[in-house]
């Protein structure tokens, strides 16, 4: 059987223990109605288009192109009284709108004339998405990192605590082993991402909430989202790797949380760099070309247009080698580590036994 044909078995193996384990099967159904809570219930929660009491004969092609629910009334007096009995929001009288304690700033948008706006500077973000963007691509990284990365070390360490590795070491190689874990994390993170996106997009459809202003944003969106894919499969691999490394490296489940200090570390700072640097470009662009903190800065950086069309190219190329580099590290150091029991092993020592284990 050739490596890969072992690999396939190998993350066939934990895709299967993973999707049957309660804690995934909870989170993904927690996350799942987060999604749909925050895209359906808002606009349950609004009930639906305004309505506005019109006199028969005033022209409402204004109100209807805005959404207004309009309702035509035989005169004024009914009009108020449909408004002071909350069976409209509103009315329009002879020029006049009618409310009962607040104004409608749907109706007085609609019937007002907007005025010619010329932007000076077209290519500036609104500063409301230009916080909201750095802060989801950083919370998608991040949580999806800490949350499967987590899991690989847990799922290493077991294997070690139950002497279980011992029969697969004796079947696959330990790099094998690595590979598979690798693989399968990352298959179960892109999928759990891809599920929910799929339910925040149907909920929005479903909500009526991707009117012109969401479309607009998708389209400013696009590019930015298009790169982050391959930067979070990239700097996934890479962090997954280290992953994997921690867990071997002890033989206790409860010492994965002092041993996954450094992994935790090198996923939070570049989260807090993202959310508090944003907005100065030159820590932004050094975060760019930084493995650990690329997948995140490089995508924020093309939605605000701050970088040049090259640039993602270099910066991802940057990130392969660095992840290619870090598999070969984690390979030598699983190896050296994988079979060591007698508590926790250090770095150095599991780099000095990798050459006495067979591969």
């Amino acid at each position: 059987m050739s490596n890969w044909e072992a690999t396939k078995l190998v993350t066939g193996r934990e895709l299967k223990v993973k999707i049957r384990d309660k804690t995934f099967l909870i989170s993904t159904g927690f996350l799942l109605v987060f999604a749909i809570l925050g895209t359906v219930v808002p606009s349950l929660i609004g009930g639906g288009s305004a309505s506005v009491a019109v006199v028969a004969g005033t022209p409402t092609e204004q109100l209807t192109a805005a959404g207004l629910e309009v309702r035509e009334v035989a005169d004024a007096a009914e009009a108020e009284r449909l408004v002071r009995d909350g069976d409209v929001d509103s009315a329009v009288v002879g020029g006049v709108v009618l409310a009962l304690d607040d104004e409608p700033s749907d109706v007085v948008s609609a019937l007002s004339d907007a005025p010619e706006v010329r932007l000076l500077d077209p290519g500036k973000v609104n500063p409301g998405l230009a916080f909201l963007v750095p802060y989801l691509f950083a919370m998608v990284f991040f949580f999806t990192s800490l949350m499967f990365g987590l899991q690989i070390a847990q799922s290493v360490t077991e294997e070690k605590q139950t002497r279980i590795v011992e029969i697969l070491v004796s079947s696959v190689p330990p790099r094998v082993l690595l590979a598979g874990k690798v693989l399968a994390g990352a298959l179960l993170a892109f999928g759990q991402i891809g599920l929910l996106a799929l339910v925040a997009i149907a909920g929005m459809r479903f909500s009526g909430s991707e009117g012109e202003n969401g479309v607009s944003l998708l389209n400013l969106l696009a590019p930015a989202i298009a790169w982050f894919l391959p930067f979070f499969v990239v700097g996934f691999v890479l962090l997954a790797a280290m992953w994997a490394v921690t867990g071997a490296l002890v033989s206790r489940q409860e010492d994965i949380n002092s041993a996954s200090s450094p992994v935790q570390v090198v996923i939070m700072l570049p989260f807090f760099g993202t959310i508090f640097l944003s907005d100065n470009p030159l820590a932004m662009t050094i975060m760019s070309y930084v493995p650990f903190s690329a997948p995140i800065a490089m995508p924020v950086r093309l939605f605000t247009g701050d970088a040049a069309g090259w640039e993602p190219f270099v910066s991802l190329a940057v990130l392969v080698l660095a992840a290619a580099a870090m598999l070969v590290v984690a390979a030598r150091l699983y190896e050296g580590s994988l079979l060591r029991t007698n508590g926790k092993t250090s770095l150095g020592a599991a780099w000095r036994s990798s050459e006495k284990l067979p591969v």
